[in-house]
């Protein structure tokens, strides 16, 4: 190797990740939560209805009395695809994960990935706990495992 063919290698810029979303005023206080191992949605002060994903209105009345409450954190299994073939960085690395619909607790069904077992375990149906991975320093992604399983 050459000492430019080196220096190009040393200098060349990092794959711009696909799985870090965009913070923004309204989602903060969410991200926030996760950081802290919390789990937050959305309750309606007009309807007593609770949703998810953070939005500064309720999707049911169109009411802005929204506050964010913190969620058990359990589900079921709503339904989920395991996911073989991901050219993106980082999710390359990832192959293969689950991504899923777990139907939470208090209603509301949330995207995210499954972990803690392998993909031929799981059920429609099954009970999932919340977890939390790390993204970056500031930032842990909400992610389910199935219940009772141990952080690894």
């Amino acid at each position: 190797m050459t000492e430019k063919t080196a220096n190009e290698k040393k200098a060349a810029p990092e794959k711009p990740r696909a799985d870090l979303p965009t913070v923004e005023d309204a989602t903060a206080p969410y991200w926030d939560a996760a950081k802290q191992g919390k789990l937050l949605i959305a309750l309606c002060g007009s309807c007593g209805k609770v949703h998810h994903y953070p939005r500064p209105f309720c999707p049911f009345c169109w009411s802005e009395d929204v506050s964010a409450v913190e969620a058990t954190g359990r589900g079921t299994l709503y339904t989920y695809s395991t996911i073989y073939v991901n050219d993106l960085h980082p999710f390359k690395t990832r192959l293969p994960y689950v991504a899923a619909l777990v139907e939470l607790e208090e209603g509301p069904r949330v995207m995210t990935n499954i972990e803690g077992c392998e993909p031929d375990q799981l059920e429609v149906g099954m009970a999932v706990e919340v977890a939390f991975r790390p993204l970056t320093d500031e930032l842990d992604a909400t992610v389910f495992r199935p219940a009772g399983a141990v952080a690894g």
